[in-house]
């Protein structure tokens, strides 16, 4: 009887002509490339999440409803669709180029940012950062990283991917303070100037792991790690699908929890907080999505912190006390991070490595479709009902969805493992 939990049971280290690296195998390098990864995280996701402490001075200062600059954020789903290219080029020719794309890309957008004057540069601006910045950093990187690791696999994505969370607690804060003390467009354009010189020390050191370089050589021919049920191409379908309505769940507090707290007569520095203590408690998420991945496989982990992030969405609009918001936002930032961990090494386990870049690309595409529509619906939902309680529980509706997604694909993986057991 297949236990719920071994999806992604390991295999032996000779599993006939599978091939399987040394658990001892880890090289130093590895460690360096999680750090340049952690940090290049930080820099893409922080400048995304910017746009929950700018949504009200632009509405301020320029009349566009809420909707119109929730859109911004949807811009970044039409942005993906050049990290599919990004990462057909990263199998072909490694991370390290489109590292120093990234670099300049980010630091492009957001002095563009601090000139803008009209709603359609402000989403051509982001949609410049999500695509000639975060998607040249996201799945090439993710993808150079996570192969240098085969034992702890998990740990070394969660330790890489925590630095989404990171950014996402510091920028919004420090954008804030900008903002407060100098305005918007001076806080663009100072953030320009310092994504620039980390970022570009940084693209110089970005390597791929040996079974990347072979798998680039030898391409299908490759050695394959593991053996999975389902083809590469069936396992992805079935994660994109759930990973749009996931998405579209976590995706209402990141943008929308600042503006939901500052309504309330709330100082908009200490709703930044709020979302600060959301995402600082995201990058322990984020290691915990991976750890739990190495003990109760991918696939579990998954689906344990969706579970989590469905039943604490819907409680945002309800907290009135800034100690209960402190606490709800604490607890969702576990959960909603460790799902984007979770995820990541889903994909790292069941595509091959020579391919494995444009998969995780095309996961992080589906995963801004989710994150522009539970953005969009936000703040739509928002300028029709005058208060965030539908905005808020559409977003659980879409994490229900997304479990249910869950429970089919472990179905499907099973009924393939049975039937293989019984060819046997």
């Amino acid at each position: 009887m297949l236990s719920q939990l071994d999806v992604f049971a390991p295999v032996s280290a000779n599993n006939g002509n599978k091939f399987v690296p040394s658990p001892e195998r880890e090289p130093l390098y590895g460690w360096l490339m999680v750090v340049v990864t952690f940090v290049f995280g930080c820099l893409s996701f922080g400048g995304l999440g910017t746009i929950a402490v700018v949504l009200k001075p632009l509405t301020a200062e320029f009349g566009w409803t809420r909707g119109e600059v929730s859109f911004g954020y949807t811009t970044l789903a039409f942005s993906s669709i050049v990290a599919v290219l990004w990462g057909v080029l990263a199998d072909r020719h490694g991370a390290r180029p489109l590292a120093f794309l990234g670099a300049f890309g980010m630091a492009g957008a957001l002095y563009l940012m601090s000139r803008q004057e009209t709603l359609w540069q402000f989403y051509l601006f982001y949609f410049l950062f999500g695509a000639m910045g975060h998607s040249a950093v996201s799945s090439p990187l993710y993808t150079a990283a996570g192969f240098w690791f085969s034992r702890h696999k998990g740990l070394a994505i969660g330790v890489m991917s925590a630095g989404g969370a990171a950014g996402q607690a510091v920028m919004p804060y420090l954008a804030q303070t900008l903002i407060t003390d100098h305005g918007w467009r001076a806080a663009y354009a100072v953030l320009a100037i310092g994504y620039l010189a980390i970022a570009l020390p940084l693209a110089a050191l970005v390597r791929e792991a040996p079974v990347r370089q072979r798998a680039a050589r030898e391409g299908a021919r490759a050695p394959a790690e593991k053996p999975f049920p389902l083809s590469p191409r069936e396992a992805l379908t079935w994660i994109c699908i759930a990973v749009i309505f996931c998405c579209t769940c976590m995706s209402v507090p990141i943008v929308h929890l600042v503006p939901l707290i500052s309504d309330r007569g709330i100082d908009p520095r200490t709703a930044a907080i709020v979302l600060g203590v959301l995402m600082t408690f995201g990058i322990l998420g984020r290691i915990m999505g991976g750890v739990l991945a190495d003990y109760i496989t991918p696939l579990g982990s998954y689906a344990v912190t969706s579970l989590g992030q469905t039943m604490l969405v819907l409680w945002f609009p309800w907290i009135d006390g800034l100690g209960g918001l402190y606490l709800l936002a604490a607890a969702f930032g576990l959960f909603f991070s460790g799902v984007m961990t979770a995820i990541l090494v889903c994909v790292r386990e069941i595509v091959p490595a020579h391919i494995n870049a444009r998969a995780m690309a095309t996961i992080i595409f589906f995963a801004w479709i989710g994150m522009g529509t539970g953005s969009f619906q936000g703040g739509l939902f928002f300028d029709l009902t005058g208060d965030y309680h539908w905005s808020y529980t559409n977003a659980a509706i879409a994490g229900v969805v997304n479990l249910a997604i869950q429970v089919l694909f472990f179905l499907r993986i099973r009924s393939r493992r049975h039937a293989a057991a019984l060819a046997e």
